[in-house]
């Protein structure tokens, strides 16, 4: 190409990336975009926390869901794993995932931090600097400082290069400096504040061309607009009049660690919560991770599902909520505002603009009682805990609490591992295992030696999860534990997080940790032999801290070991000569992967040991069957880590939650709290975890797996995450106009009917008609039951309409159902399950 004709094309596309470029400021009321107030939806895609093959139907989803923006922070330590050692590939390609956004047609906000808690490991703060002398995380300290400023600008400069800044043209409409700040800031003491300052001015100074947010940051300078974190955020207000109200995270549940419960947040709450945010003046709000497009992390603590997979709740009734606001969008901009009581915790917002358009939002906050309201002459059913929207005042289109749209059966449905076929002449092979068991303590040389007992942390630096403490006891041939007499009982503190404990290679206890509270004990009797007895003690961490003050500088490890028993007493062996290893042969050699595996020498067996410990097996299978996503059922493992073709699965932990503390049903009246709505008392916390389908090749995938405490691999499945039924229920109180057709001119008719509509997955219809009644049933999807009201021809009705349909409507407007003389006075409901297949 001759270089006019190059500059000529290189002018163009300037041309064209001016003529997109996007003017963002703000007033009191909203972010104005183009020099217009936009009210806008956002949702949270964490890059890393996916494969770059699911990016686009990730954010294609949240565009459909109503969406007009992701969220993503930027994850310093993924991105620099050794000083000056920058990584932008696979999972953490930045660049690619902003284009995808992009090219979508969506606004992007850019939370760069660094700092960023997130559930992820060392709140993205990279381990190295730690260690880095004189360095304290996030506070007035030069180190600190200097690599967290040439940090943003790299990402800064990255983004500015490809302009993908809304004033270049890009999608990037909002970056954020610092995280979550203000609420720690006076622990720092006189660091504090000035770092906030600092980091605020640092980031104006990078002249981006759009505006910089500060969550939780109450002192946020000038033009740095600080933003909301919580359940709720109807009642935050900015710490200026000009700036505008934006949620930050709205969080759809309360995700603790390894051995609790997982709470989910129910639908009808999160829709609450939304709708009084913008019915308060609310300008953009963001479903923060646990949301419609959290995907499974590679990381500890991360938010997920209880499947590890793609969480997609109840998404349609809030894709409603989203078209109901958008409705009102430019009456809630540039209306004025006026507050009505209507009763005892029932209110009115109603806003009216100078052409006489008018919005109102119907708010009964009572958490136990259903109220009927008058407004403006006419009345209006609110159920408990509940906001109705309506965009002229007139007519409700919208109710939080009740959901209209589908409920989809989600289940997975296991398929048995299949061998790789050995031959042509072979349909299947047997599926062949591959054994390597690791030495309970050294393997090789020891790394170092000490007479104490040592930090984990500061002695792996995070390179591994994995730690060996080994010492030997000589025991006498007289102790009366060797002779049928008391048992020796083995002792052992630590910081964190985790620990096996073997005595002369075997396997005695574990023990660790939990989620709020990292320190632990571990008290076992055990049986020592005449003579030299090895401990070797497995200290694992499970990721490190992600959040609160000076949390760079929270350890882990054993602090105390003894043996009671002895003629003399207990001995105390915390200072004894201990012989220490960093991580474990096989990790070290990674033998998870190709090149790896021929490094150490594997035992081929058809029926591979069970319920050993240390043990690592491996397999050549086929990809499983479909295109559903695909979680690797562990149910029957203990604790350990997985790869498939190399590439890192990440932890599993068969651990189990508390027995006690989960309600038959969950309740969304009232303010969510972290132990509010918990699930699966007594069972493992996480099953099933995600395999990315872009990692499978057709045949011949590789999957490894260390099991440390010892399980049944012969029983590891995959299980494919599939719709297999459908659910509807709505009332005649229930809104009945159509969203998609709504306009100010429609009236509200009083024959109006409203309608279930239910539709199955691609390649499925509906196979059969589990429950139907009219009348007034109860319960919910999977758990309805008939009242005392039911019309006895219900599924007759159904099955007419929908079965062998891919989709199908039922209408209350049904002649049978019309035939219904029996409960007049019963307000009717009509509830539907269906089976897909």
């Amino acid at each position: 190409m001759s270089s006019s004709l190059l500059f000529f094309f290189s002018f163009l596309c300037f041309s064209i990336s001016s003529a997109l470029a996007a003017n963002v400021t703000y007033d009191h009321r909203s972010l104005i975009i183009d020099g217009r107030r936009r009210l806008l939806i956002s949702t949270s895609i964490h890059y890393p926390r996916s494969v770059p093959a699911m990016w686009p139907g990730l954010v294609s989803l949240a565009k459909d869901g109503g969406a007009d923006a992701i969220e993503t922070y930027v994850f310093w330590n993924g991105h620099e794993p050794s000083p000056g050692n920058y990584y932008f590939e696979e999972r953490f390609d930045l660049v690619k995932f902003v284009e995808i956004v992009r090219d979508a047609g969506m606004y992007l906000i850019l939370r760069i931090g660094p700092f960023v808690a997130a559930e992820w490991n060392f709140g993205g703060v990279p381990v190295w600097l730690h260690y880095v002398p004189g360095t304290v995380f996030r506070t007035d300290n030069e180190n600190f400082k200097s690599h967290m400023e040439k940090f943003m600008t790299l990402i800064v400069d990255m983004m500015k290069k490809r302009r993908f800044f809304a004033s270049q043209g890009g999608p990037i409409i909002l970056a954020q400096v610092e995280n979550e700040y203000g609420d720690i800031e006076t622990v720092y003491g006189d660091g504090g504040k000035p770092y906030a300052m600092w980091a605020a001015n640092m980031a104006l100074s990078q002249n981006i061309g759009v505006p910089w947010i500060m969550c939780q940051q109450y002192d946020a300078p000038g033009p740095v607009i600080n933003t909301c974190n919580s359940f709720y955020c109807d009642r935050f207000t900015p710490n200026s009049l000009d700036k505008p109200k934006i949620w930050t995270e709205n969080w759809p549940g309360w995700f603790k660690t390894f051995g609790s419960r997982n709470p989910h947040r129910p639908p009808e709450d999160i829709a609450f919560s939304v709708a009084r945010f913008f019915q308060k003046g609310g300008s953009l709000q963001n479903y923060y991770m646990g949301g419609p497009f959290i995907t499974t992390s590679y990381d500890y603590d991360a938010p997920i599902d209880e499947y590890g997979l793609p969480r997609l709740p109840k998404w349609a009734h809030l894709k409603e909520l989203h078209k109901s606001i958008k409705l009102c969008e430019t009456v809630l901009l540039f209306g004025k505002p006026a507050l009505l009581h209507l009763g005892p915790q029932q209110e009115a917002d109603v806003y009216t603009d100078s052409s006489g358009n008018c919005v109102s939002f119907l708010a009964n906050i009572d958490e136990v009682n259903d109220k009927l309201v008058v407004f403006q002459n006419r009345s209006y059913h609110l159920p408990a805990w509940s906001v109705s929207i309506l965009p002229d005042c007139t007519n409700v289109v919208f109710n939080t609490a009740k959901i209209r749209s589908q409920t989809s059966i989600v289940d997975m449905v296991p398929e048995n591992l299949e061998a790789t076929m050995k031959s042509p002449s072979k349909i299947s092979g047997d599926l062949q295992w591959d054994i390597f068991t690791e030495k309970a303590g050294i393997w090789g040389e020891s790394d170092f030696v000490k007479e104490a007992l040592v930090d984990h942390i500061n002695t792996t630096k995070d390179s591994t999860d994995y730690l060996w403490y080994i010492t030997s006891l000589h025991v006498h041939e007289s102790e009366d534990f060797l002779n049928g007499g008391s048992k020796a009982k083995f002792m052992l503190e630590s910081k964190g997080h985790a620990v096996h404990a073997f005595i002369n290679q075997e396997l005695q206890g574990s023990a660790s940790g939990n989620g709020s509270v990292s320190t632990f004990k571990l008290e076992i009797p055990i049986t020592l032999k005449a003579g030299k007895n090895e401990i070797a003690l497995l200290s694992m961490t499970v990721g490190l801290q992600n959040a609160g003050p000076f949390f760079e500088w929270v350890g882990a490890g054993l602090t105390s070991v003894k043996i009671s028993g002895f003629r003399n007493g207990t001995m105390d062996l915390t200072s004894s000569t201990w012989s220490y290893k960093i991580g474990l042969e096989g990790e070290h050699k990674s033998i998870y992967n190709t090149d790896g595996s021929n490094k150490v020498k594997w035992i081929s067996m058809s029926e591979p040991p069970r319920y050993q410990p240390l043990t690592w097996y491996k397999a050549v299978i086929d990809a499983p069957n479909g295109a559903e996503p695909v979680g690797l059922d562990m149910n029957h493992m203990g604790k350990g880590q997985a790869w498939l073709n190399g590439k890192a699965i990440g932890r599993y932990w068969l651990r189990k939650g508390p027995r006690h503390g989960c309600p038959e049903s969950c309740n969304y009246r009232g303010k969510f709290f972290p132990d509010k709505c918990n699930k699966g008392c007594g069972e493992p916390t996480q099953r099933w975890y995600h395999v990315p389908r872009s990692w499978f090749q057709p045949s011949g995938n590789t999957l490894v797996i260390f099991e440390e405490k010892g399980g049944d691999p012969t029983k590891i499945t995959f299980s494919r995450r599939r719709v297999t039924g459908v659910c509807g229920l709505i009332s005649e109180n229930y809104p009945s106009i159509d969203l998609e057709g709504w306009d100010k001119s429609t009236k509200n008719e009083d024959g109006a009917k409203a309608s279930i509509h239910l539709k199955c997955p691609e390649s499925t219809q509906i196979s059969s008609v589990r429950f139907a009644s009219f009348g007034n049933p109860s319960g919910t999807c999977g758990s309805y039951t008939h009242g005392s009201c039911h019309y006895p021809h219900s599924a007759s009705v159904v099955e007419k309409a929908c079965l062998n349909k891919k989709e199908c409507v039922v209408s209350f407007s049904e002649v049978e159902f019309n035939t219904m003389e029996s409960c007049a006075d019963v307000t009717k409901t009509l509830a539907i399950e269906a089976a897909c297949g």
